[in-house]
């Protein structure tokens, strides 16, 4: 990977005058002083090169038209018709919203643009499949939908394409919703036959170099990354600290509405600060959200005053959605939009004079992202972080005592200094793609050899690595009787057997996720209600909820339920559970530097100092630099300052050996066992088992839309490759523990 930085000779055309002269009046027209710094670098490299482009700039910051000014300069440019420009985006209101924004630039360029999705009008749709120009604005999902339902006009439509535009690059690193649309341009390359030139947006790359990988997987060397100035006028801070009552209902979600609660004096702070302004508002939860949301709007009427605060999430209607969304642009009333993750991403939604998040961050990139919706036209970005920590007694957990919300949130600030996002990482959804690109190659062009899918689908130049006897393993798998997916002629040739017709011809097929991650807990076959999962499990795993621990009996992976008993040690301790969000390695390591360190951080309010004061002492009376074993009543924590994916692994290790353990954001506990038996227990199991034979552990496999219908033989396979690079550090941790001493 190479990060490109231009400098211009006095002798040199300017980037302004390289543009189509109808682009330089557009440019003029709007009122510009000058290009940006990061649209003068894109425009040299794009119009002086052929090489593959990433242009990584904040919100705001004119990366669009970094990206656009050049590209459709040289499609104006191109003689003949045909669809040159293609635009793929994540969401469709970003597609409507870029739509508002180009058509009339496309207008003066006599240049057709449209938008293309489920909710796009069907006759522009038409006139492009009939005499495809300009550019089109299309989701993964839809070019999907082109290449399964209509091969021919497909092949029609991309044959022209030049270049192709993906924006929210970072959304697609990760997920299976990256893989889909890795393997949907590499279809559409081979169509257009010459590879279209990439060019990928993005606000918060956390590793540039996959990014190159994932955008030419066989030269990423050559694909130049363009990074805008790191300059502006910086970002106001403040973390504010709020203790629950004694009798608190706990710090996740809290559905009381005392006026004594923490989340009500947060919905006050909240109320006295941000009306009159457009903010946003960020929590972790859909229930965080509409309780904060309720407590705004009864202060609102007793006040009566204006409504101002209204909630936004994913079960919401979109016309709801939609409305706040336009009033927000709109920025002619006072609007705060109390959101889960569903405004990071998306639309400009104007000029929003801050950002505010109920809970410390747990990602880097999410926090950059929901952090660069304010501090626009050259004011700087203000950010409020409300921490709420468990009120302290004689009696709570050691792991309450280390104030570990605070402890976070000032982690995350210190990570947003340095610049830092979290890298992507291994999807496990591999399998799920695989096999859905198998059928739809299928149902779009019909029968194919398996030798021919594979190098199709897998080939040396695609993203995608699935070697040829996990692709063998898939196939006779879909192809069983009792799954009824594939079908294979006397003479070899695959074809759709009759539950993959049935599956194909769905409308819901063309997404590759799925959107139900929550598991149901079911108990004496009584629905407890249902509960994300970010790790995996094992007969004996433990979950918390409703106040208590449920020992996990049996895992349905295909009906997403897990059978719960009720466990003997009764209540939850009170430290917080992993939410739905993963923690990487290096946010606990940093956790660890804030508790092992004296810096007083100047944007901590007094609330909070008290509890990173708090948080450092007890990180000392635990003895934590020299320790990793820390009784807790009946129980011990292991702290690994690991990540959750590392932690997830080290659970399975030690259920493996016969203990009953939970994994915690720093680690693990093992229930019902005091240190030294664990050490015991430890010195007994000998060295890490090897991943292949822990993933026989593992339960909770089918986590991707497809994956029902994948062999738990491949999946536990596929476990143990992805999970081969924490064996070290594994080994490591439980040598450590094997010789740990307690406080």
């Amino acid at each position: 990977m190479r990060t490109t930085s231009l400098s211009i000779s006095a002798s040199e055309t300017s980037s302004y005058d390289r543009l189509h002269p109808e682009i330089r009046r557009w440019v003029r027209d709007e009122g510009w002083t000058g290009l940006r710094e990061i649209q003068d670098m894109a425009i040299r490299c794009i119009l002086g090169s052929s090489s593959d482009v990433i242009i990584m700039a904040g919100t705001a910051s004119g990366k669009t038209e970094a990206a656009f000014l050049p590209l459709l300069t040289q499609a104006a440019n191109l003689s003949g018709g045909g669809l040159r420009l293609l635009y793929i985006s994540p969401l469709k209101a970003l597609i409507n919203d870029q739509f508002r924004r180009l058509e009339p630039l496309c207008d003066r360029l006599d240049m057709p643009i449209t938008r293309w999705h489920g909710d796009a009008p069907q006759g522009a749709k038409a006139r492009l499949l009939r005499n495809p120009a300009g550019l089109a604005l299309i989701t993964p999902e839809s070019i999907e939908a082109l290449l399964l339902r209509r091969p021919a006009e497909a092949t029609k439509l991309f044959l022209g394409v030049q270049g192709i535009i993906v924006d929210e690059l970072h959304a697609f690193l990760q997920g299976p919703r990256g893989l889909h649309l890795a393997s949907l341009l590499r279809r559409v390359d081979r169509i257009t036959g010459a590879r279209p030139r990439r060019v990928g947006l993005s606000a918060t790359l956390g590793d540039a170099d996959a990014a190159c990988r994932w955008m030419d997987a066989v030269s990423p060397e050559t694909v130049a990354v363009l990074r805008a100035p790191q300059s502006g006028p910086g970002v106001r801070l403040q973390i504010r600290g709020y203790e629950e009552p004694p009798e608190g209902s706990g710090v996740d979600d809290i559905a009381d509405d005392g006026a004594n609660d923490a989340l009500s004096r947060i919905a006050n702070h909240i109320f006295a600060n941000l009306r009159g302004s457009n903010n946003l508002v960020f929590a972790a939860s859909r229930r965080t959200v509409e309780a904060l949301a309720d407590r705004l709007r009864e202060r609102s009427e007793k006040e009566r005053v204006p409504e101002e605060f209204f909630p936004h999430h994913g079960s919401l209607s979109k016309e709801l959605r939609e409305t706040l969304e336009t009033r927000l642009k709109a920025g002619d009333q006072p609007t705060t939009a109390v959101a889960t993750t569903t405004l990071e991403l998306g639309i400009d939604l104007g000029s929003v004079q801050s950002v505010a998040q109920v809970g410390a961050p747990r990602s880097l990139a999410g926090l950059k992202q929901r952090l660069g919706r304010s501090g626009r036209r050259g004011s700087p970005a203000v950010l409020r972080i409300y921490v709420r920590e468990r009120h302290l007694d004689p009696d709570s957990d050691p792991l309450d005592k280390l104030r570990l919300e605070t402890v976070r949130a000032v982690a995350c600030v210190r990570l947003l200094q340095q610049n830092w996002v979290e890298p992507s990482t291994e999807d496990s959804s591999l399998a799920t793609v695989a096999l859905h690109q198998t059928l739809s190659l299928i149902a779009s062009g019909g029968g194919v050899r398996p030798a021919a899918a594979h190098k199709l689908l897998f080939g040396r130049d695609s993203y995608l690595a699935f070697a040829p006897s996990y692709y063998a393993d898939l196939l006779r798998g879909a192809g069983r009787q009792d799954v009824g997916l594939l079908e294979q002629s006397p003479d070899g040739i695959l074809m759709l057997g009759q539950e993959g017709e049935r599956l194909v011809q769905g409308r819901d097929f063309y997404a590759v996720f799925s959107t139900d991650e929550e598991w149901r807990l079911v108990s004496a076959g009584r629905t407890l209600g249902t509960v994300p999962l970010t790790n995996v499990l094992g007969i004996g795993s433990l979950v918390g909820f409703a106040g208590r621990r449920w020992r996990v009996e049996a895992v349905d992976d295909r009906a997403k339920v897990l059978e719960v008993v009720p466990h003997r040690s009764g209540k939850l301790p009170r430290f917080d559970r992993p939410a739905n969000e993963q923690l990487h390695d290096r946010l606990t390591a940093t956790m660890r530097e804030v508790l092992s360190d004296s810096e007083i951080p100047a944007y901590l309010d007094a609330t909070s100092r008290d509890f990173l004061e708090q948080g450092r002492t007890a990180y000392r009376n635990l003895a934590l630099d020299r320790t990793a074993l820390i009784p807790a009543a009946r129980d011990t924590h292991v702290v690994s300052w690991r990540g959750t994916a590392l932690n997830s692994v080290l659970s399975i290790v030690l259920m493996s050996a016969g203990l009953e353990v939970e994994v915690h954001d720093l680690g693990v506990t093992a229930i019902d066992t005091t240190p030294e038996e664990l050490t015991a227990v430890l010195q007994q199991a000998g060295d890490c088992p090897s991943m292949d034979d822990l993933s026989e552990f593992v339960l909770s496999l089918r986590t991707a839309k497809l994956d029902d219908f994948v062999d738990e033989i491949l999946l536990r396979r596929l476990w143990a490759v992805r999970n081969a690079k924490h064996q070290g550090a594994v080994t490591s941790i439980l040598n450590e523990l094997r010789r740990s001493v307690t406080f």
